[in-house]
């Protein structure tokens, strides 16, 4: 560490709700300069393939942000963005913002005839605009149609027994006799960025694991069990691809699934994909202390999420790392103090409200309330 002061590597994901990934770096960023005035911040805002992935890369690359009204998820209209990367065509989106959870109200969420399409209309606006690459995130979704609405935007057919087109959802699936390729569809190279290994079906799968949170009850799992298992059998049949084991298959609600079976998509770490782009492992190297976080610190962060990644890219490194969370699950305590050399809470319960409505003082605060610690991390 210098005489002025240490030189600090940022890297948050977004707290939910409240910050940005670029806002949660900024506001530690802020509350390190309380500490040490002279330090020197990188700010590397994360993500690892769900909400928020998009924006980084579009920032990260100077991309534009391109906006148009697509289905939503209930098939209501909706407002969705994705990132446009000139330089190499590339479009980078988000499933969420076309088909995700936070485009319906809890009193409306029925996965049961919830949609990919909106999805599939982003992809197709960029393929139309000459797209060379789509990079899909995958993460966030209201839907458990196994990417079905997706591959309808693109022009599939799914057809019954009489030869008459169905709108390919769960409630539907049962019905589906044959899909049929779309003549003139020309995908360019399609990877899904996701760090969900699930598959498509069983225990593990995207309805057992995911599904409640979207509106599915338990006793009804087993119904949309089946309406999946359907949609792969005959994908395996007509398409002659069976992906339903490969991890990430089950990603949102099957759209990994489909993403692999309808666009012969790879797949790829959200965050690795993040990490290369922002050029993060370099960053760390220069760095003297490393700082991460997220919304809520708690065993979901300890299963491969972001702040765990940048974590054990420091480890490696040799590098001290610390957690920032605007909560932090007691449960998750031990095993989080564990991974991160110090973690750390912006608020607590007595005071989350407040917290909430003003979530980059609180982080800010955090940070020098915690200094003793900092410099002891950094004694040579």
């Amino acid at each position: 560490m210098s005489q002025s002061g240490p030189t600090v590597l940022v890297a948050c994901d977004k707290f939910k709700g409240t910050l940005t990934a670029a806002q949660a770096c900024e506001a530690v960023a802020k509350g390190i300069r309380d500490i040490w005035p002279n330090a020197q911040c990188l700010l590397r805002p994360m993500a690892d393939g769900g909400e928020g992935t998009a924006q980084v890369l579009c920032d990260a690359q100077g991309g534009e942000w391109l906006t148009l009204s697509v289905t939503g998820p209930m098939g209501d209209p909706a407002e969705a963005g994705y990132a446009w990367l000139a330089a190499d065509r590339t479009a980078v989106i988000e499933m969420s913002e076309a088909s995700g959870l936070k485009l319906v109200s809890a009193s409306r969420r029925n996965p049961w005839r919830a949609s990919t399409r909106g999805t599939g209309e982003l992809m197709r606006a960029a393929i139309a605009l000459g797209a060379k690459r789509l990079i899909v995130g995958i993460g966030g979704s209201a839907t458990n149609d196994g990417g079905a609405g997706m591959a309808w935007a693109l022009g599939y057919q799914f057809l019954n027994a009489a030869g008459e087109e169905l709108i390919p959802v769960p409630a539907n699936f049962l019905e589906i006799e044959r899909i049929e390729r779309p003549v003139d569809l020309n995908l360019p190279a399609v990877t899904a960025a996701c760090d969900v290994t699930n598959p498509l079906l069983g225990p593990e799968g995207a309805s057992a694991v995911y599904g409640p949170q979207k509106g599915v009850r338990l006793e009804r799992v087993p119904e949309f069990e089946a309406a999946l298992a359907h949609l792969a059998e005959i994908v395996k049949r007509d398409l002659g691809c069976d992906n339903a084991e490969r991890p990430g298959a089950g990603a949102a609600g099957g759209l990994g699934f489909g993403l692999m079976s309808f666009c012969n998509a790879d797949t790829r770490s959200g965050f690795d994909l993040v990490a290369e782009v922002t050029a993060l492992e370099q960053a760390v190297r220069e760095s003297d202390l490393v700082i991460t976080g997220e919304g809520c610190l708690d065993n979901q962060t300890l299963h491969g999420k972001g702040p765990i990644c940048v974590a054990d890219m420091a480890r490696r490194l040799g590098k001290p790392v610390a957690a920032v969370g605007g909560i932090v699950d007691p449960q998750a305590s031990v095993a989080l103090h564990s991974r991160f050399h110090l973690v750390i809470s912006a608020a607590s319960q007595s005071n989350l409200e407040e917290a909430m409505a003003r979530p980059a003082e609180f982080v800010r605060a955090a940070i020098p309330s915690r200094r003793a610690d900092f410099l002891v991390l950094l004694e040579p």
